[in-house]
């Protein structure tokens, strides 16, 4: 009598048991859900990981830095051709011994002072300019000075005009070579603020998936868990025998190891999320954990359209082209430099002169004292050219053979060929990437429905292996391999939830931002 209501007891259990089991079978999304509010971590929107990355990821740091490089080479570029204020000054005292009467004295003592000071620039068109004013003040103990002090000026202007040299396109080359530089360089950093923001994305949907394949996993072991009991109990009742209890034990052990896996894998992804962005969860917590949930829908429209937009606009395409066209100014500027050097010389200028007048005795003449005047006189004199001066010339330089400018020539020609089939590659490969992410985008919707289908019906195969288990109508073998296949359908509908969301993500990479906002 007492072994009938042990077993009457066993039967009452089993029974709690499996209502229990069919009762989360047939809301295992609210189960879910219980998990996955007590996995402990610091919330992270999306939006908000987007931005620490913006500002601490190291690469959009280093394209940061190079692109205010190229903007410092361009600066420096464009101030060879700002004008340059140049001076100098000297002052020599000269005493030199004289055998000649017409020295003026037996030691002659010379005080002078120079100076010169003007402007000088090149042209973008390859022109040398020089304005320039030289000035000497001389005093001298000679008695034959007619002017003590004497001012003498010369002022001029003068040119070197290269006319085989190629003008704008040899002597502005560096310059244009540095603003397609500047512009390269800006469009790649550009583009590694949208790969960061990218890259982001898919870390993101990457931590959800993992989250939520680990509250499967975990709620898999908990329902192993709970089977173990429920098949225990009703091998003590006698209703199975004890293979189905060892292959119940079997189901747990194995997913307590997967647990454990997977456990592992959520730290990973934990651990690359921070790295990436550059900022840690609060002390207390070890990981953060999304808030967003993936999105579902997304434009796909038409592949040619989008192709169209990507070989035009991609930033690494604008980049390559970018690239070449600096190395088709050298090359160019290179061509012309190849050629004999002819330039055309020149100035133009004016001398004056002034002093204070001496009386000069030569034997017993006394000569007339000139008209004094003063320094400025002699500028006046300059200025008004009234004493004028010109030059003109040709200047000539021909290369035996000519093989520096041509070897440089064919050498920078080489290089141009190398960045336009870079340019050719580039736009291959992200054609073949946008064909691949748009079929990615365009099965999306459809793969997730799938899935969830997937999911039904594994959840309502468990739900009538468990009715059948407990009306001994299958084994505790056939209910663990259904409770697998739960599981993997679980983790399939994970993985479609996050990839339409990431190759959205990848899309919008490849488009440079375009994707899906102006689509």
């Amino acid at each position: 009598m007492k072994a009938v209501f042990i077993n009457i007891f066993f039967i009452m259990i089993i029974f709690m048991l499996a209502n229990t089991a069919a009762q989360t079978a047939s809301n295992p999304d609210s189960a879910l859900t219980v998990i996955l509010k007590e996995i402990k971590g610091t919330p992270l929107e999306l939006r908000q990981a987007i931005d620490y990355a913006l500002k601490n990821n190291t690469s959009v740091r280093k394209a940061e830095a190079a692109y205010l490089g190229a903007g410092g080479s361009l600066k420096r570029e464009r101030g060879e051709f700002d004008p340059e204020l140049f001076f100098n000054i000297n002052y020599t005292d000269q005493k030199q011994p004289t055998a000649s009467f017409f020295s003026g004295a037996p030691v002659l003592s010379n005080q002078q002072t120079s100076s010169q000071t003007g402007l000088r620039m090149n042209l973008p068109i390859g022109t040398e300019l020089q304005i320039a004013v030289n000035t000497i003040s001389l005093s001298t103990n000679s008695s034959l000075a007619f002017l003590n002090p004497e001012y003498d000026a010369f002022g001029s202007i003068t040119f070197r005009q290269p006319l085989l040299h190629g003008f704008a396109a040899s002597n502005r080359k560096r310059l244009a070579q540095a603003e397609q530089q500047s512009e390269a360089f800006k469009a790649r950093y550009d583009q590694e603020v949208v790969n960061a923001s990218s890259n982001v994305t898919r870390l993101y949907w990457d931590l959800y998936a993992s989250e939520r394949d680990f509250a499967v996993q975990q709620l898999t072991r908990d329902r192993a868990k709970e089977f173990l009991k429920e098949t225990e109990l009703r091998a003590r009742a006698g209703l199975i025998g004890p293979n189905q209890v060892a292959s119940a034990k079997t189901f747990l052990a194995e997913q307590e190891l997967t647990l454990l896996e997977q456990q592992a894998q959520f730290d990973r992804q934990s651990d690359q999320l921070p790295s990436f962005i550059g900022t840690r969860p609060d002390i207390e917590m070890q990981r953060f954990l999304p808030t967003d949930e993936p999105p579902v829908n997304f434009p796909a429209g038409r592949v040619e359209v989008i192709l169209d937009h990507v070989v035009q606009h991609n930033l690494d395409i604008v980049a390559a082209r970018k690239d070449l066209e600096s190395v088709n100014t050298l090359a160019n500027a290179a061509g012309w430099e190849a050629l004999p050097r002819i330039d055309l010389v020149g100035s133009i200028g004016g001398s004056g002169l002034a002093g204070t007048g001496k009386e000069v005795i030569i034997l017993n003449d006394t000569l007339p004292v000139p008209a004094s005047k003063r320094f400025s006189d002699a500028l006046t004199q300059v200025v008004k050219r009234e004493f004028p001066s010109w030059s003109l010339g040709v200047e000539i330089s021909i290369p035996i053979g000519l093989r520096s400018g041509l070897g440089e020539k064919d050498r920078l020609e080489a290089l141009a060929l190398g960045a336009e089939e870079n340019v050719i590659e580039k736009t291959r490969v992200l054609e073949e990437q946008v064909r691949s992410t748009f079929r990615e985008l365009e099965d999306g919707k459809d793969r997730l429905e799938f899935a969830r289908e997937a999911v039904d019906a594994a959840q309502e195969q468990v739900r009538i292996g468990l009715i059948e288990f407990r009306n001994g109508r299958t084994t505790a073998f056939e209910l663990v391999r259904l409770g697998e296949d739960l599981a993997r359908a679980q983790q399939r509908y994970s993985n479609a939830l996050i990839r339409t969301a990431k190759a959205a993500a990848a899309m919008k990479q490849l488009t440079s931002g375009w994707y899906p906002e102006h689509y």
